[in-house]
């Protein structure tokens, strides 16, 4: 066995393939969901709430996504339109189901997430972070690109 310095080369070339394991098999669950068109409303001045949506793409087994933090709110609920009656009203829910293969699709009128005592107005052109916690997953890191304050619901009643 040669030597490099006084470790020889058989153990650092070693330690290479179990870092590269470890990598691998840290970010493989991560890997496996994707965040696409992550947006926010802009707020108007005063406001205390924001609603945010996105797409979650899963490539490997069924996970669930129970619940988000961001420094930009005081905390981040999951919520979900409901009818009652001819009424609908938004509740807040203990996560979602993301299938296996498949897509979640968090949208205005539908399932969202709403960033709760935001701590400034969004402004539109800029972005949020958020993170997205997994039961299988972990966190995943995104951001949210605050777009103009124009149609679309607004969240009154919560």
């Amino acid at each position: 066995m040669r030597k490099i310095g006084t470790v020889p080369v058989l153990r650092k070339i070693g330690t290479v393939p179990i870092f590269l394991l470890a990598v691998l098999f840290s970010t493989a669950a991560e890997a496996q969901i994707t965040v696409q068109d992550a947006w926010a409303r802009a707020t108007p001045p005063g406001a205390k709430i924001a609603a945010g949506y996105l797409v979650i793409r899963n490539a490997g087994g069924a996970d669930r996504l129970l619940g988000a933090s961001s420094p930009a709110a005081e905390r981040v609920e999951t919520h979900t339109k409901m009818r009652d009656g001819d009424i609908s009203r938004m509740r807040e829910v203990k996560g979602y189901e993301v299938p296996a293969r498949g897509t979640l699709e968090l949208k205005p009128a539908g399932s969202h997430l709403m960033l709760v005592n935001i701590k400034a107005p969004l402004k539109e052109g800029t972005t949020v972070p958020l993170t997205l916690k997994f039961e299988r997953a972990g966190e995943v890191k995104t951001e949210l690109q605050v777009r103009p304050l124009v149609g679309g619901e607004q969240h009154h009643s919560h």
